[in-house]
């Protein structure tokens, strides 16, 4: 999620995507964006492949697939760390999260169902659920955006890798730990679980037997537990399972964790630091920080992290171009 600051940069990255901050960000970064449909679960998700203008079709590229944070939507990656990576020479996939931005949301029955017709088909009265917070569920989408971006004609699946930033972050932990088309991945500010206290615990299981039994309204939660600052409704029963720190140990390619220095929103030693000790025993790792607080490393600090994470994936990705 990217917080609002006054800065030209924070104003461009809240600009939404049809307003022309993408042309900006090709006049930019040279870049160009290509609108791509992923399935995810039957779901549809929107997404745009960023290229760098006047790049070869027939030749094998390099690949970033992108994770945003908690609330963050495709259209601040469309004028910031898209563009610039494509530019870079790299084929990058920026997307909405199912219920998110221009992307579907799941349909939830609101009455018993019918017996379907010869087809399978039934007429229902449906829910659309939107901007939940579900961290199982979006990495379900983040598979499905990697299959699509592995399956396009100028990228080399062997040369893929994964950025997260903040609830992204511990994604792109999770995906570097569980998906072997990862080769190489970054996280941004990224939280990487939390084991939680007694009373949070209650709490979570709670709401998992509420779920179970029906009793919410619907039957996913939206805007019952909401997070002061943040967008969206968390699903903390789905979330007490989710503790990408604990799958560091099965990571075998190489991270590079960002973090801020004077992180507010949780102890980044708990968080990216320790997942760098565990991902350093088994694989090439590195650890950097900047001075700040989470959200400056989307202004004062966003030239010098994107390029550090650009650098990491032209190390390990092995992309033909070094600037």
């Amino acid at each position: 999620m990217v917080r609002p600051r006054r800065s030209l940069l924070a104003l461009l990255l809240l600009l939404p995507f049809a307003s022309g901050a993408s042309c900006a960000a090709e006049l930019w970064y040279g870049a160009q964006p290509t609108p791509v449909t992923i399935w995810s679960q039957g779901t549809r998700m929107a997404g745009n492949l960023w290229r760098a203008k006047g790049a070869d079709p027939k030749e094998k590229k390099a690949a970033i697939l992108l994770a945003h944070g908690w609330g963050g939507l495709r259209e601040h990656l469309d004028v910031t760390y898209g563009p610039k990576f494509a530019a870079a020479g790299f084929v990058v996939l920026a997307f909405d999260y199912r219920g998110w931005g221009e992307s579907d949301g799941r349909l939830v029955a609101s009455q018993a169902l019918p017996a379907p017709d010869e087809a399978g088909n039934v007429t229902v009265k449906a829910r659309v659920i939107r901007e939940v917070v579900d961290p199982w569920d979006q990495i379900e989408d983040l598979r499905a955006a990697l299959a699509v971006l592995a399956s396009e004609s100028d990228v080399d699946p062997q040369r893929i890798g994964i950025w997260g930033t903040s609830y992204g972050g511990g994604h792109a932990v999770t995906m570097a730990a569980t998906e072997p088309r990862i080769r190489a991945a970054v996280a941004q500010v990224g939280a990487q679980g939390n084991v939680p206290n007694d009373e949070a615990r209650a709490y979570a299981e709670r709401r998992a037997r509420e779920k179970a039994r029906g009793t919410l309204d619907p039957p996913i939660p939206q805007g019952i537990d909401q997070v002061p600052g943040l967008n969206g409704t968390p699903d903390f029963a789905r979330m007490l399972s989710y503790q990408p720190r604990d799958l560091a140990a099965k990571i075998r390619v190489p991270v590079l964790f960002i973090d801020m220095a004077d992180e507010e929103l949780f102890d980044r030693r708990e968080h990216g630091l320790a997942a760098y000790e565990i991902v350093k025993e088994k694989a090439p790792a590195r650890y950097e920080t900047f001075p700040g607080e989470h959200y400056d490393v989307y202004t004062t600090h966003y030239p010098a992290a994107s390029d550090l994470a650009l650098e990491w994936f032209q190390e390990h990705l092995k992309t033909g171009k070094t600037s």
